[in-house]
């Protein structure tokens, strides 16, 4: 299939529709100028901003703007409009397809299928896929721990159900390996995950696609895609179909892990409409109103009660940084707009750090609240640890005397890095899993170790874990029976045998 197959005539709208349309509004516009994809049509008295209009060809478009004399529309058809071509109101919104039979696939932006050789779906229903988003009376604060299944994060960077959790970083640091991995650990818990890739290549999704079919999740998983060829408009609106796909899920009583890869992407396309509209150009020749685009999209995620209970649309929304450039426009606007941030450094990606999340650069504003007493308990001697590591390496560094003290600290903190926080692509591993590997770390069980031992070890407790039930059932039980990580290491040192 090549990209310019997908018709993104989402209603199959004929000439019989556009005739029906006219004679039901009774108005009609004639297409005065063109400029791909910014259409500007005269007459359309009545017609509102994001309503959807018809055009003689078959070809829709969607409302930008108003003016005295203009109605301004961006097309979302690969067929164009001409110059003189009639169009008529809808009286309807930008409407996306939805239904369970969404699970498993991969779907264009207006909800088409992207596989033109499969049969067309029948959707249970349309839904808005920019509606207001959901006030505070239907919101519940977040109380739910979030799992991703990637150690430094679980322990260091802690994440709630409903939390807006912007990932940040170069491009080539492992940002698509992190989102991969936390969808597996979703997916294997029940989760519905939903990943919107805006206006990427055709091979980024298959990629994302082969993940999601080697690890088996794939039916629990749903792919909104544009393609970078797609018109700007189809590419601007992939973010917001996800966003209602999520909503659907969500109110059906799942609860949702939506990745949005990635949103500056998705502001450079905005901007490419705004300016072939000839809006005033604002920083970076960004328009004005792409804060507030972005912010009325994420608003949309949260802790929601739902018609089936309290369910969460959790979002982890990407956005790429330029050498390590937190500062730019988008960028801060979005870490602005989210609740907290998770920074991927180019600098700890070539040392060979794995995932390279620079844990010190990281935020998280509400994750914290979720933790039990131990996890906390362990973050909080975790990163006292690393703030004295780093000022350790700093002595050293500067030819400082190395002496025994300073010798263990520079020895436990190799372990910690490279033994506990380095990860594979592709392995998740459980919170319960984490904190016991931590304390047998932490207490010396695997002293007399060089690297290459103690991984393996560690990777032997894993698979022990997964394969084991009665193992499994040991390490939670004694996990949920501590409320302090220093009762937790009394029993893990003295049983020491129990779980190696």
């Amino acid at each position: 299939m090549t990209e310019s197959m997908i018709d993104y005539n989402y209603k199959n709208y004929t000439s019989d529709d556009f005739n029906k349309f006219l004679n039901d509004t009774g108005e009609v516009g004639y297409v005065e100028t063109f400029n791909n994809p910014i259409v500007r049509v005269r007459g359309l008295p009545n017609v509102k901003t994001k309503e959807i209009v018809l055009f003689e060809s078959g070809a829709i478009g969607q409302v930008m703007s108003l003016d005295e004399e203009f109605v301004e529309i961006v097309s979302l058809s690969h067929k164009l409009p001409t110059v003189g071509e009639k169009s008529c109101r809808t009286n309807l919104p930008m409407e996306m397809g939805v239904g369970e039979y969404l699970l498993g696939k991969v779907v264009a932006p207006l909800g088409n299928n992207m596989y033109k050789e499969l049969n067309e779906f029948i959707p249970e229903k349309y839904c808005n896929i920019d509606p207001k988003p959901a006030g505070i009376e239907k919101r519940v604060k977040i109380n739910q721990y979030f799992e991703t299944g990637v150690t430094v994060v679980d322990t260091l960077v802690p994440l709630g159900k409903g939390q807006r959790e912007l990932i940040i970083g170069d491009r080539k640091t492992g940002k698509t390996d992190f989102i991969l991995q936390t969808m597996l650990n979703q997916a294997n818990n029940g989760v519905v995950c939903i990943y919107a890739g805006i206006g990427k290549n055709a091979i980024d999704i298959k990629k994302v696609e082969k993940f999601m079919n080697d690890k088996k999740i794939r039916e629990k998983c749903v792919i909104v895609g544009s393609y970078s060829s797609d018109p700007s408009a189809i590419v601007f609106l992939t973010p917001y179909s996800a966003m209602t796909v999520a909503e659907y899920f969500m109110e059906k009583g799942n609860d949702v892990l939506l990745v949005l890869d990635d949103l500056t992407d998705h502001a450079k396309y905005y901007r490419e409409l705004s300016l072939v509209a000839r809006k005033f150009p604002g920083r970076s020749s960004y328009p004005a109103d792409i804060f507030y685009a972005h912010s009325r999209l994420l608003e949309r995620s949260g802790y929601f009660k739902a018609a089936k209970g309290i369910n969460a649309i959790t979002c982890l929304p990407v956005a790429e940084t330029t050498e390590g450039d937190v500062t730019g426009y988008i960028q801060t606007n979005l870490m602005a707009i989210t609740d907290g941030h998770i920074f991927f450094d180019k600098e700890l990606f070539l040392q060979g750090r794995r995932p390279a999340v620079n844990y010190f650069l990281s935020v998280t504003r509400v994750g914290r609240q979720t933790q039990s007493k131990l996890k906390w308990s362990v973050g909080r001697e975790l990163y006292n640890f690393l703030t004295l590591l780093e000022k350790t390496r700093s002595f050293v560094h500067f030819g400082a005397e190395i002496n025994e003290g300073i010798k263990s600290t520079l020895a436990m903190g190799e372990k910690i890095i490279n033994n506990f926080f380095n990860q594979p692509s592709g392995q998740v591993i459980n919170t319960n899993l984490q904190i016991l590997i931590f304390s047998l770390i932490w207490g010396q069980a695997f002293r007399e170790r060089d690297t290459a031992q103690i991984s393996a070890q560690s990777q032997k407790i894993i698979d022990k874990y997964n394969a084991d039930a009665a193992y499994r059932k040991r390490v939670d039980t004694t996990i949920q029976s501590c409320d302090d990580f220093n009762k937790l290491l009394g029993i893990v040192s003295a049983k020491q045998s129990d779980f190696m």
